[in-house]
C-alpha cells in the first residue's frame, strides 16, 4: 500500500546499496581496513533468468548478525537513522549524504518477489562471519551463518511469475535511467553481446562486458562555472523530453537554515497538453541523487507549471514511501524561494531582452496570468510581467502595464481595457467610440478569462481598472446631465418595453456613432466569459444588463420626436425592440428571433423607400 508503482523496488534497493557504500566510505577514512584493499565502490545488478532471480549487490559496509536482525527483522526500523544519530553524537560536521530515513524501502521487494534472501558481511570482518537472512513474507524469517568472500550485501529476489520482466536488460536499464540515473556510484551489470570472432571475421562470438547503466551526471550539484551551455541544454532535453533548447536556465543553490539545489528551465514552446487536467506539474525531486518524485507539485505553484527541471534537498522530510512530501515549513520555504527565483528571472528577461520575453510570453503568458487569481501575495509582481496590445500599438506589439500608466494623461484616473475575441473585433466595437474621439488608449485583452484576471488584480500602481464594456463611463461629458433630463421620458418608455430583458436604460458615455449598446454591470461577468461558462454547462448568474442610448444619434432623435407626437405609437415600440436586437448583434449575439427581426427590418426599410 506504500507504493504506487512496482518498479520502485529497484530504486529502493539501489538507494539502500548507495547508503551502505556511503557508510563504508565514511568509516574507511579513519579505518582503512574497512575498504579491504579496494575502493572501487559500485552497485551491481545480476539477472539470472534460469533461476528466476535478480540480485542487487553492493560492496558497502555490510551487516553483522545482530544488525541484520535489527534492520531486516523489524519493519520500519532504519539503520540509516540510527547511523545519523551516531554521527550527531560524535559531533561530526562532514556527514556523508544518506537516504532511507524510514527503513521500509527494503520491504518493497516483496511486491515483485516470492522470496527475498539477504547475504551480508560486515566490512573488516572475517569471510566466515557472514549471515544469510531469508523470508517469503509470511511473517517469519530465517537467519543462518554463511561465508562471503567480499564485504557488503547481496539482496537476492526470487521473482514472481508476473515480475519476470525485471530480469530483462532493457527493463533494468529503463528503471535505472528513470529513478537512479544520478546516483553517485556506478550501477553496473554484465551485458553479453555478439561480436566478430577475431580469428574468423565471418563468425561471431559471445562477449560479456560490465556496463554502467547510470550517467552519474548530477550537474545541478556542480558549480555553474564547471558546466557548459551544451551540458545545460542536454540535461534540459533529458528531463523535459523536449527537442529544442530552453529559453532560460536557472541554476540555484540555497544555503542557510534550509539548504537545497535547483536546476530549472523555462521552455521555448508550450506543450500541447499543458491545459489538460491531467498535465503533470512540478520539477523532479531528488534526495541525494535518488529520484523521489517524478513531478513534485508542492515545489511550484500551478501558474508556473511550464517550468521544468530538478530540485534536490537533504532537509526534506518524506513519508515512509518517499512518494509524497509531508506538509511542513521546509517545503513551503523551498516553494517560496523557487517561485521568487522564477519570477525574478522572468523580470530580468523582460528588462534585458524584451523581444525574447515577448516570444516567451506568446507561449506562456496565458498561464502566467493565472497567478493573479491564485497568488494574491505576488499579484503585483506578476502584474509587472503581463503584456497587452492596445489601441495605440501596432498589431502584434505589446506593452506593459507600467508603460501604459507612464503615458496616461494627468487627468486620466483609470486604466481602460476592452475584452474581445481578437484585436479586430475589439477595435471595431462601438464600446470604443468615445475613446477614439478623445484619443484615450485602451488595452486590448483577448484571452477568455482576462476579465476575471483583471477583476482580481483590481488596480495597478493605484490606478483602478475600468472595462470599456461594463459599468457607467464618465469621460467628462458636461452635457450628460442635461441629456438625461431631455430624454428621460423616452428612456422610461424603453425601460418599460424591455423590463424583462434589461435592468436599466440610460444615456451612454461611450457611444458616438452607434445608436445603442448593451453594457454589463460593474461586477458582472463580461459577455465573453458568460458564454464560455454556459458552453461548459455551468450556471451563470444573470446580471442586470443596461441598454445605453446615444442621444446624438439621428435615430434616437427621431424616436424622441415620435414619442412626443404619440406616446402609444406601435412603431415606436417596434423601434425599441429592434434597437435591443441590434445591441445584441453588436456584441456578437443572435437577435432574440432572427426571422422576426429580419421581417420587421424589411418592413421599416420598405416604408422608408415609400416615404422617399
Amino acid at each position: 500500500s506504500l507504493y504506487s508503482h512496482k518498479e520502485i523496488f529497484l530504486r529502493e534497493l539501489i538507494s539502500n546499496a548507495s547508503d551502505a557504500i556511503d557508510k563504508a566510505r565514511y568509516e574507511s577514512l579513519t579505518d582503512q581496513s574497512l575498504a579491504e584493499g579496494g575502493e572501487e565502490w559500485k552497485v551491481q545488478l545480476v539477472a539470472d533468468k534460469e533461476a528466476g532471480t535478480l540480485t542487487v549487490r553492493d560492496n558497502g559496509i555490510g551487516m553483522t548478525r545482530d544488525e541484520a536482525v535489527e534492520a531486516l527483522g523489524t519493519i520500519a526500523h532504519s539503520g540509516t537513522k540510527e547511523f545519523m544519530k551516531l554521527l550527531e553524537s560524535r559531533e561530526v560536521k562532514d556527514n556523508p549524504d544518506l537516504i532511507g530515513q524510514f527503513g521500509v524501502g527494503f520491504y518493497s521487494a516483496f511486491m515483485v518477489a516470492d522470496k527475498v534472501t539477504v547475504v551480508t558481511r560486515k566490512a573488516g570482518a572475517d569471510a566466515k562471519h557472514a549471515v544469510a537472512w531469508a523470508s517469503d513474507a509470511d511473517g517469519t524469517y530465517t537467519l543462518e551463518d554463511t561465508e562471503k568472500a567480499t564485504k557488503g550485501t547481496d539482496v537476492i529476489l526470487t521473482l514472481k511469475e508476473d515480475a519476470k520482466d525485471f530480469l530483462e536488460e532493457y527493463e533494468l536499464r529503463k528503471i535505472v535511467k528513470q529513478y537512479s540515473d544520478f546516483i553517485e556510484y556506478p550501477v553496473v551489470m554484465d551485458v553479453t553481446r555478439s561480436v566478430p570472432d577475431p580469428e574468423d571475421k565471418e563468425k561471431s562470438v559471445e562477449e560479456t562486458k560490465e556496463e554502467t547503466l547510470n550517467s552519474r551526471k548530477a550537474i545541478w550539484l556542480k558549480d555553474k562555472s564547471e558546466i557548459t551551455e551544451e551540458e545545460y541544454n542536454e540535461f534540459y532535453k533529458h528531463v523535459s523530453h523536449d527537442f529544442t533548447d530552453p529559453a532560460r536556465t536557472i541554476h540555484y543553490r540555497a544555503e542557510g537554515t534550509v539548504e537545497f539545489q535547483a536546476l530549472l528551465y523555462l521552455p521555448q514552446k508550450r506543450p500541447f497538453d499543458i491545459f489538460y487536467q491531467d498535465y503533470k506539474v512540478g520539477p523532479t525531486l531528488y534526495v541525494r541523487r535518488v529520484q523521489i518524485m517524478d513531478h513534485c507539485e508542492a515545489m511550484l505553484p500551478s501558474y508556473l507549471r511550464f517550468v521544468k527541471g530538478v530540485v534536490e534537498s537533504s532537509d526534506l522530510p518524506l513519508n515512509v514511501s518517499r512518494e509524497m512530501l509531508q506538509d511542513n515549513r521546509i517545503v513551503e520555504v523551498i516553494r517560496k524561494n523557487l517561485t521568487k527565483k522564477v519570477l525574478d528571472t522572468l523580470a530580468a528577461m523582460k528588462k534585458d531582452d524584451l523581444e525574447a520575453y515577448g516570444t516567451f510570453y506568446e507561449e506562456f503568458g496565458r498561464i502566467l496570468k493565472e497567478g493573479i487569481h491564485h497568488d494574491f501575495e505576488r499579484k503585483d509582481t506578476i502584474a509587472d510581467l503581463l503584456l497587452f496590445e492596445s489601441t495605440k500599438t501596432e498589431a502584434g506589439k505589446k506593452i506593459t502595464l507600467a508603460e501604459y500608466v507612464g503615458r496616461m494623461p494627468e487627468d486620466q484616473k483609470e486604466i481602460y481595457y476592452i475584452t474581445g475575441a481578437d484585436r479586430a473585433a475589439a477595435e471595431s466595437s462601438p464600446y470604443l467610440e468615445v475613446f477614439k474621439e478623445k484619443d484615450i488608449e485602451v488595452l486590448i485583452m483577448t484571452d477568455d478569462f482576462d476579465d476575471i484576471i483583471i477583476s482580481g488584480l483590481g488596480a495597478y500602481k493605484e490606478k483602478e481598472f475600468q472595462s470599456a464594456i461594463k459599468g457607467d463611463l464618465d469621460l467628462g461629458d458636461e452635457k450628460k446631465e442635461e441629456k438625461k433630463k431631455e430624454y428621460g421620458d423616452l428612456l422610461e418608455l424603453m425601460k418599460e418595453e424591455l423590463k424583462d430583458l434589461v435592468g436599466e436604460v440610460r444615456i451612454s458615455g461611450r457611444l458616438k456613432d452607434s445608436a445603442v449598446c448593451l453594457v454589463a454591470g460593474e461586477h458582472d461577468l463580461d459577455p465573453k466569459m458568460a458564454k464560455m461558462f454556459e458552453a461548459m454547462g455551468q450556471d451563470v448568474p444573470k446580471g442586470q444588463r443596461v441598454l445605453e442610448v446615444n442621444p446624438d444619434h439621428d435615430l434616437i432623435a427621431r424616436m424622441k420626436g415620435l414619442f412626443a407626437a404619440d406616446k402609444e405609437s406601435g412603431q415606436l415600440k417596434e423601434y425599441v425592440g429592434l434597437l435591443y436586437d441590434q445591441a445584441l448583434l453588436l456584441e456578437g449575439v443572435m437577435p432574440r428571433d432572427p426571422v422576426a427581426f429580419a421581417k420587421t427590418l424589411s418592413t421599416l426599410m420598405a416604408e422608408g423607400v415609400d416615404a422617399d
